[in-house]
């Protein structure tokens, strides 16, 4: 069976693809793997609607979530609706109304697809697979804490080996940034200088705005503020604001039950990175696999998100894009997901009926179980049992005579009873 899981370019739109049988397999096993991680920390299912009213959808939505979503007016009621561009702020307004009366803390997961438009250019997902959790009421560093420790144990549990969590601290970066008295434009243009980490440039915008000694020192110390843990007492000893140093001491805090969960290895510092979603208001963090230049899975605090629904509580979370995540391990998913079929059941001439009385019963056995309708050779059958990733071909004759396993690429055989294979003899 081929490998390609998309149809020609020009047969979908830009952004979408489909996914053929093994793709398909792995992809559910992904999220097999991460809802049984969930499952295990405590978390429960939601499933949320692919369509929202845009004016309550969009109360959830920063800038960068706004901009993104794909909008079309309804016919029934005359409102404008909106695909969701990200479940989380769903979960949002599921917990602030439906749940509202619920105790805290509410711990809920989903999985589902988004749309998001997209720049023009290749490469660029508008269909995107989430799968993640929210943990809806806990403020504490505990809290953040658990989300890293998870979604660590969904990459394990997923089969990734060499992999990083990159955490960062909104706060942090509004810290140094407040101290800036820059135009909106100027302040934007630092804003990029500094997530591109590009020293050269940051200097030479400085230059344009009227910045002192002490923030510009600060400001120029975010594009080296990365690495392993000595990162926050190296931002200890260059910012001196307060804002910022609240945010280190958050950190640190974090990275101490890190430590207790076991697995601060696996954690990296970048303070100043400013991916993440206008809606985060405390720590972020992406996981990255080497080798994938993209990040499989995005999360952090969102503690004012509630509130725009009318129902004010603390939240933090993350989500897997499970897309990216198949493509960095798809060939080490080779080996964990093989698409098969137990039997294809091959019916000799005159042993029909035979045939489709067997099969039922194979299946109520415990064997995934096809009968072969296509009038055709025994090898013709081996062939596309072969093709199809079947297992074994049962050739069924006529009368009571044994059945004959067959295994379609050697083509060794055993014959059995029908007894000996209801039992489990092996395939």
């Amino acid at each position: 069976m081929t490998n390609s899981d998309a149809l020609p370019e020009s047969a979908l739109p830009k952004g979408v693809r489909d996914f053929l049988p093994l793709k398909a397999a792995k992809v559910e096993y992904l999220q097999q793997q991460l809802r049984q991680v969930m499952d295990d920390w405590g978390f429960r299912p939601v499933i949320t609607p692919q369509l929202e009213f845009f004016d309550q959808l969009e109360k959830g939505l920063g800038g960068d979530l706004h901009a993104r979503a794909f909008r079309f007016d309804d016919r029934q009621s005359g409102r404008l609706l909106a695909f969701p561009p990200d479940i989380t702020p769903q979960i949002a307004r599921i917990a602030a109304t439906r749940m509202r009366e619920l105790p805290l803390p509410l711990r809920l997961c989903y999985s589902g697809k988004v749309l998001r438009h997209t720049e023009q250019q290749a490469g660029k997902n508008r269909e995107i697979f989430q799968a993640g959790v929210e943990l809806i009421g806990l403020g504490q560093p505990e809290a953040d804490a658990e989300m890293i420790a998870m979604a660590i144990e969904c990459l394990r549990r997923s089969g990734a080996k060499d992999f990083t969590l990159d955490i960062g601290q909104v706060e942090f970066l509004h810290g140094v940034m407040d101290r800036l008295s820059l135009s909106a434009d100027l302040a934007r243009r630092v804003a990029g200088a500094i997530g591109r980490k590009d020293s050269t440039e940051l200097k030479a915008l400085l230059d344009e705005g009227e910045v002192d000694e002490a923030a510009r020192e600060e400001v120029l110390a975010l594009p080296r503020l990365f690495g392993g843990r000595e990162v926050l007492k190296r931002a200890a000893r260059l910012v001196k604001n307060q804002r910022s140093q609240q945010a280190l001491d958050n950190l640190t805090q974090v990275l101490a039950l890190l430590d207790q969960h076991g697995i601060s290895e696996y954690v990296t510092f970048d303070l100043g990175e400013l991916r993440g979603l206008d809606y985060h208001t405390g720590i972020t963090f992406q996981g990255f696999l080497q080798g994938y230049g993209q990040a499989v899975c995005s999360g952090g605090r969102y503690d004012g998100l509630m509130a725009n629904y009318g129902s004010p509580a603390p939240a933090t979370g993350f989500t897997f894009d499970l897309l990216n995540l198949l493509f960095a391990l798809d060939r080490a998913l080779e080996d964990q997901v093989k698409p098969e079929t137990d039997l294809l059941v091959y019916a000799c001439k005159g042993a029909v009926v035979r045939a489709q009385h067997l099969t039922p019963q194979l299946r109520d056995a415990g064997f995934s179980a096809a009968r072969d309708m296509i009038d055709r050779s025994i090898d013709e059958a081996l062939a596309y049992a072969q093709l199809m990733n079947y297992r074994r071909l049962l050739v069924v004759p006529k009368g009571e005579g044994p059945l004959r396993l067959v295994d379609p690429g050697t083509k060794q055989e055993d014959s059995l009873t029908l007894t000996e294979l209801l039992q489990g003899k092996e395939l």
